[in-house]
C-alpha cells in the first residue's frame, strides 16, 4: 500500500463504518511494518492492531521499551502526511516512549 492507495481508501470510508475503518487501519499498519521490519518498536492503534517494527533489539516479554500509540484518525493523518510527527507528539495525539520510538524518518507513506 502506498500513499495514493491509502488516500483513496480513506476517501471512500463511510462515516460510522467501523469495519471498513478497522480493515484500512490494519492493512496500512501492517504495510508499514513490512516496509520497516524489525522488533524494536511496538506500534499500537487500539483497538484495531499492534505490530512490532523498526530494526533494533528484539523485545520478547512484558511492556516493550519503545512504544508508539495513537488512534485511527491520527494514524491515517500521519501516514498520509496530513500530520507532522513533532506536531502529533506535541499536541498529545501521538504517545511515543523509548529511545527508538520516533517514527518521523519512516512516515508519511511513500
Amino acid at each position: 500500500m502506498d500513499r495514493q492507495e491509502l488516500s483513496a481508501a480513506r476517501a471512500g470510508l463511510v462515516p460510522g463504518d467501523r469495519a471498513a475503518l478497522s480493515a484500512l487501519v490494519k492493512t496500512s499498519v501492517r504495510a508499514f511494518a513490512e516496509r520497516s521490519p524489525g522488533h524494536a518498536v511496538e506500534l499500537r492503534v487500539p483497538p484495531f492492531v499492534a505490530v512490532q517494527c523498526i530494526e533494533g533489539p528484539r523485545h520478547t516479554r512484558g511492556t516493550p521499551p519503545n512504544v508508539v500509540e495513537l488512534d485511527a484518525a491520527t494514524w491515517l493523518d500521519l501516514a498520509l502526511g496530513d500530520l507532522d510527527w513533532a506536531e502529533g507528539v506535541a499536541t498529545g495525539r501521538i504517545s511515543a516512549s523509548g529511545p527508538r520510538s520516533d517514527l518521523s524518518a519512516y512516515l508519511p507513506f511513500p
